[in-house]
């Protein structure tokens, strides 16, 4: 049975996760219902048969920096075999290379940054040493890509990044860029980053989630639900209900992340 792994969850500690939880969706001006605890994630994976969640959060001021990454290591150290921990860091931070390398030392497998939420483009130069140092030890970023309101996560953004950090590792989540899918399929398509699915399928139809599988291929895409703005067993049920090959479908599921963060290879854009 194939492996499944959502690479895109949200999740905060107990005491604030409801606050949080409900601050996004005022950021998004949706309504959600989950509280974004671990708890609710692990539950919500044993109900609809996902065995791992990638999980973050994102760090809003420097000072929430160092707090958040000990909560996602404790999360990573309660549940092993069923979490993958991604860092946070934030551009004012005093200390870059200081946070990376700590994050690394407490198991950490990439950086999650989130430009709309932390106000800078994703070309600001403040950034540079942090996609030094990620380039350098191999660590990947993912970033939330895509918003018509604001201009710092716009998918054209990322070709700054890649010319400068030629060996640079990224995911660019929401199918390249949140309901800016045709600029992400102009800009990022012939590249060799990364994308996840998430909050992308209440958005689009099904003919144009499978125009943009196809755009960027089958060895380039990884299962995201951005718990908790949507339920992980519907959007996975969604996922499923496209008529995808069974290698397509376990590519997306799990091989494709697996793959990614065991290897320094990377795959080829798209022809």
């Amino acid at each position: 049975m194939t492996m499944i792994i959502d690479a895109h969850a949200h999740v905060y500690p107990d005491k604030i996760a409801a606050k949080a939880s409900q601050a996004v969706g005022s950021f998004y001006d949706t309504s959600i219902t989950g509280t974004g605890t671990v708890e609710q994630l692990l539950a919500t994976g044993e109900r609809c048969g996902i065995d791992k969640f990638l999980i973050h959060s994102v760090a809003t001021t420097p000072h929430q920096v160092e707090s958040i990454n000990r909560f996602i290591s404790n999360a990573l150290n309660k549940y092993p075999d069923k979490l993958i921990g991604f860092a946070t860091t934030h551009p004012d931070h005093e200390d870059q290379q200081q946070v990376l390398e700590q994050a690394q030392e407490m198991g950490m497998q990439g950086v999650k940054l989130h430009p709309d939420f932390q106000e800078f483009p994703i070309n600001d130069k403040r950034m540079w040493p942090v996609y030094a140092y990620c380039e350098k030890h191999n660590l990947p970023i993912l970033f939330h890509t895509g918003d018509p309101r604001y201009k710092y996560s716009s998918p054209h953004l990322i070709l700054p990044v890649l010319e400068s950090f030629p060996d640079i590792r990224l995911i660019c989540a929401h199918f390249g860029g949140w309901s800016q899918w045709d600029e992400a399929e102009e800009y990022l398509a012939d590249t060799n980053v990364m994308v996840d699915c998430s909050s992308s399928f209440p958005f689009m139809s099904d003919e144009r989630a499978l125009e943009l599988i196809e755009c960027y291929g089958e060895d380039r895409i990884f299962f995201g639900s951005d718990f908790p703005m949507w339920d992980p067993g519907e959007e996975l049920a969604h996922l499923r209900s496209l008529p995808l090959s069974r290698q397509t479908l376990e590519k997306i599921l799990s091989d494709n992340l697996l793959r990614f963060l065991k290897t320094d290879n990377q795959p080829q854009p798209k022809a």
